[in-house]
C-alpha cells in the first residue's frame, strides 16, 4: 500500500471498529484509486455507513474465499495426481499380485504348477531307484555265475545279454527270470563238467559192466578159455 492508502485505512479503522481489517484494507485500496488527496478521501469516508462497509467486506470475503478455495483445490488435485496419499490411521491394503500373462492365478493353476514340479522330482526318484535296482539285480546274477564257476567268453556273453534285459518291471519279474537263469547256468555247468570227463584217458581194463566186471577182464577170461580148449583136443 502507498502512503495515501495507509492514511485512508487509518480513517476507516477509526470509524468502523470491529470490521475485518483485511476487508478495510481492500476498501482503502479501492478508494485510493478514486481520490488524489487525503481531503478527497476523507470526504468519501464520511459518506460511508457501517451497513454499507459491512456488506462490502462480506461480499469481498465471499469472492476472496471462493478464489482461495478454488486455488487450494487445484493445488490439492495436482498433488493427488503426482503422489499416492493415505488417510492417517488407515492401513494400506496389500497390493494384489499381478496375474501372469496366461490369466489370473487360481487354485487349479497353483495345483497344476505343484503337480508339474512334483512330477519332475518323482521322475528323478524313480530313475534313481531303477538304477539302484538294476545294479543290485546284476550283483545277484554275477553271484550265480561265480557259484557255477562260469568264466571266460561264456560269462561275458551271459552278462551282456543280462544287461540288455535288465529292465524288469518288478522284483517278481526279476525273481522269475533269475530262477530260470539258475537252471540254465546249472545245466551249462554240468555240460562243462561232462565235457571235462570225456577228455580223460580210459582205464586199462575198460568200463565196468552191470555185473561188476570190466570189459578188459571179460575179454581176457574169454581168450584164456578158448586157448585151453584148443590145447586139450578131443577125448579118446
Amino acid at each position: 500500500m502507498n502512503e495515501l492508502q495507509e492514511q485512508i485505512l487509518a480513517l476507516l479503522v477509526a470509524k468502523f471498529q470491529g470490521v475485518r481489517k483485511d476487508g478495510l484494507q481492500h476498501l482503502a485500496a479501492a478508494i485510493g484509486l478514486q481520490v488524489a488527496t487525503i481531503e478527497e478521501a476523507n470526504g468519501v469516508v464520511d459518506k460511508l455507513t457501517a451497513d454499507k462497509v459491512s456488506q462490502y467486506v462480506t461480499d469481498w470475503r465471499k469472492v476472496a474465499d471462493a478464489e482461495i478455495s478454488k486455488a487450494n483445490q487445484t493445488y490439492e488435485n495436482g498433488l493427488k495426481e503426482k503422489y499416492d496419499f493415505v488417510e492417517k490411521g488407515k492401513q494400506t491394503p496389500p497390493t494384489p499380485p499381478t496375474p501372469p500373462a496366461g490369466g489370473a492365478i487360481t487354485l487349479d493353476a497353483i495345483s497344476k504348477l505343484i503337480d508339474e514340479k512334483l512330477s519332475g522330482v518323482q521322475s528323478s526318484i524313480t530313475e534313481i531307484n531303477a538304477n539302484k535296482a538294476a545294479a543290485s539285480r546284476r550283483e545277484l546274477f554275477v553271484a550265480e555265475l561265480d557259484n557255477a564257476k562260469i568264466e571266460g567268453k561264456t560269462r561275458d556273453v551271459m552278462l551282456k545279454n543280462f544287461d540288455r534285459a535288465n529292465t524288469f518291471a518288478s522284483d517278481e519279474d526279476f525273481n522269475s527270470y533269475l530262477t530260470e537263469a539258475k537252471g540254465d547256468i546249472a545245466a551249462l555247468a554240468q555240460e562243462r563238467a561232462d565235457a571235462g570227463l570225456q577228455g580223460h584217458d580210459k582205464p586199462i581194463f575198460g568200463a565196468v559192466s552191470k555185473e561188476g566186471v570190466s570189459s578188459g577182464v571179460a575179454d581176457y577170461i574169454k581168450a584164456q578159455t578158448e586157448s585151453k580148449t584148443a590145447l586139450t583136443g578131443k577125448e579118446v
